[in-house]
């Protein structure tokens, strides 16, 4: 089920996110209001639970408006905190929840993976608020890649995803704080991820050749320990 499922367990979308006859709930974009928080203080406040506040608190805050993300906050530790919407995961291109507008992600780059890991999801978003369809997407990143404009992951590029306030397309709280390591393609096996008993996920991209590993860790960005629940 890990290796099915990948991510879309790790951050609670479970069940449909996995299943073979899953029909989308947003089988195309909902109008653009529906992503966008109430006001950019609550998306600040949101973003910076995406890891402890000696990391976020010092990093740079973005927002999402109408046109793509926004620097709402400057930072002086070369991290950035903004809240992933549904076009980054958990699924790729196939999640049936790919324009669900309930997904609110958490998440802060290290300055590795600011410089390579986050101007691709602002490509995507770029696209989609644009209007692009999923087809149209894919095609536009496998032109990027094409013309080498999507970078390989830097050495030590990361991102952590601790907030218990993020939320899943579902519209349920997402349920398993962990860290997140970008390589060039690469088999998990070699690092011990999607074994019985491992806290690894390994997360093949497509068609971008990234290789995620997903770390799971027992406690959330405020300390808080997690409290496994039977799903």
């Amino acid at each position: 089920m890990i290796k099915l499922c990948g991510l879309a367990f790790l951050i609670g979308a479970i069940g449909t996110a996995c299943a073979e006859d899953a029909k989308p709930a947003y089988p195309v974009m909902a109008p653009i209001e529906q992503y966008l928080e109430a006001s950019a203080s609550a998306e600040i406040a949101l973003a910076r639970t995406a890891a402890p506040t000696s990391i976020s608190g010092d990093a740079s805050v973005l927002v999402l408006g109408k046109h793509g993300y926004e620097t709402a906050e400057k930072g002086k530790n070369g991290f950035v905190c903004l809240v992933w919407r549904s076009w980054a995961g958990p699924g790729g291109f196939d999640d049936p929840d790919f324009w669900s507008p309930k997904f609110r992600a958490p998440i802060c780059f290290n300055p590795a993976g600011v410089r390579t890991i986050l101007p691709s999801y602002f490509d995507r978003t770029k696209w989609a608020l644009a209007g692009a369809s999923k087809a149209e997407m894919k095609d536009l990143t496998r032109a990027a890649l094409a013309s080498h404009q999507i970078a390989t992951p830097e050495p030590g590029a990361l991102a952590f995803m601790l907030s218990r306030a993020g939320i899943n397309a579902a519209g349920q709280h997402m349920r398993h704080p962990h860290v997140m390591i970008y390589l060039a393609h690469t088999d998990g096996a070699d690092w011990g991820a999607d074994l019985h008993g491992s806290p690894i996920i390994a997360e093949q991209a497509d068609p971008e050749p990234i290789t995620t590993f997903d770390v799971f860790v027992p406690s959330w960005s405020d300390g808080t320990p997690v409290t496994m629940e039977p799903h």
